[in-house]
């Protein structure tokens, strides 16, 4: 099948230019000028993209499915997570696969190759979350990267589940050095968070607002602090996960202006929800259950700082933290205690839709939108330039986006498994009308056509910006 996008505007991280873009084997063969079209043989389809622009499919760095937390499990698994991201834009993802304490790391990785394989619908990746690295246990991490997954997330939080002490973090990290693996830290301190929810429940604050009130900017900010501290330490690059605040960011942009290799990603619910969101409605707080994720959400004066930050590049990623759970079932389990609340929320179709409301805007260019949801994330993440480009040779995962099209993030029109949706009723203007994976047509005007299955593991290559 070859394949030709007329007519449109190719936009990258850093070129905006007319192109027509050629599609054949699964890749992007050949990009030539509107007025001179003909390439080879003829086209066996025709996109006109005429007033629209064609992007690099949307990477996801940051995905939970099918993974247990609290007693319940994520509610979208690899098919129905990676069909609502295909409607979102979003080619590729990089999902969390965890060691459960006392197993192998080769143990949660087969595991979660069992869980995607034959159920995605896009290509994906895994990143490691090690919960138990004895020093005997650090040379798995070898095969691990062998394997292509090349990234390993620590936890400073969430006691006698996935939090590392600091011996265990430093070592990980140095050991990640040396095979040129990346360590993703999420940074809170978690102990002290243990006993102000503990304070909390005792003083009979249970409502989902206390989630925020008992993990403040401070815990993050020092978790931070720690994490870059450490990847100094041990002379490695370190990348933040899911950074919600002010003050976390303003660590990060100090590091990076030593020169520090430093990288943070941030998420949509701390670029467009608030602390408010947790309070729920005034006759029934329990609402504010379906935001309750981890970092909390922030008071609003946030969002500009992060904004600022995308602007800058003191922010390189915008992840979603994709990690749904329903209302009725699940988030109930705490009616009554909040620190029972499965924390997450679902996003993974809507990021791209929201991030252009920060083009429309002007907080961020086309450019910078292209690099912080796809571009960036390929380079960080050992993917780049076979995906997050539009160039030659490049695996065809493109969007063909219509910067006018009007589209509402309903519960009923969105394809996530939540019960929910988090901006319900909120219309955005700027949708995809086709998306490729590798040449693919998935999905055309919000109709799925692509399969169950579909999807290829991508083996990512070791760390070297």
């Amino acid at each position: 099948m070859r394949t030709l996008i007329k007519n449109g505007t190719v936009v990258t991280a850093s070129d905006t230019f007319a192109a027509d873009v050629w599609i054949e084997g699964g890749r992007v063969v050949a990009l030539t000028h509107p007025a001179g079209r003909a390439h080879g043989a003829p086209a066996d389809r025709e996109i006109d993209a005429t007033g629209k622009y064609i992007l690099p499919g949307g990477i996801d760095a940051h995905t939970h499915l099918d993974m247990p937390f609290g007693g319940t499990t994520s509610v979208d698994d690899f098919e129905s997570g990676t069909i609502a991201a295909a409607h979102g834009g979003t080619t590729s993802i990089i999902d969390f696969a965890i060691q459960k304490k006392g197993g192998t790391l080769t143990e949660a990785l087969d595991t979660w190759h069992q869980k995607a394989e034959g159920k995605a619908a896009i290509d994906y990746g895994f990143h490691m979350i090690a919960t138990d690295v004895p020093p005997g246990q650090l040379d798995e991490m070898a095969r691990i990267v062998k394997e292509g997954v090349t990234s390993f997330k620590l936890f400073m939080a969430y006691p006698n589940v996935l939090l590392l002490d600091d011996q265990s973090i430093f070592r990980a990290m140095l050991r990640a050095g040396e095979l040129g693996a990346l360590i993703c830290m999420h940074a809170e301190t978690g102990l002290p968070i243990d006993v102000l929810v503990e304070r909390a429940l005792q003083a009979g604050h249970t409502a989902p607002v206390y989630h925020a009130l008992t993990r403040p900017e401070a815990a993050e900010a020092t978790g931070t602090e720690r994490a870059i501290a450490l990847a100094e330490m041990a002379q490695v690059p370190v990348y933040i996960v899911h950074l919600s605040a002010q003050r976390a960011l303003e660590r990060v942009m100090e590091a990076r202006d030593r020169g520090l290799p430093t990288y943070a990603e941030t998420c949509p619910q701390y670029l467009f929800l608030s602390e408010e969101d947790l309070r729920g409605k005034p006759d029934d707080e329990f609402e504010g259950a379906k935001y309750v994720c981890t970092p909390p959400l922030r008071p609003q004066h946030h969002h500009q700082h992060l904004w600022r930050g995308l602007a800058n590049h003191d922010l390189q990623v915008v992840s979603t933290d994709h990690c749904p759970f329903c209302m009725k079932g699940q988030k109930e389990l705490g009616r009554g205690n909040f620190s029972k609340i499965p924390n997450g929320m679902p996003g993974i179709e809507t990021r791209l839709h929201l991030l252009w409301e920060g083009v429309r805007e002007k907080r961020i260019s086309m450019n910078r939108f292209v690099e912080i949801s796809s571009t960036a994330p390929a380079k960080i993440f050992g993917l780049y330039p076979r995906k997050g480009n539009v160039c030659i040779g490049a695996d065809a995962d493109l969007l063909v986006w219509d910067p006018e099209k009007r589209y509402e993030l309903s519960h009923r029109n969105l394809h996530m498994r939540a019960d929910y949706a988090a901006y319900e009723g909120k219309t955005v203007i700027g949708a995809p009308t086709h998306v490729f994976s590798r040449g693919e047509l998935v999905v055309e005007n919000d109709r799925f056509l692509g399969s169950r299955g579909r999807g290829r593991f991508l083996r990512r290559s070791t760390f070297g910006l």
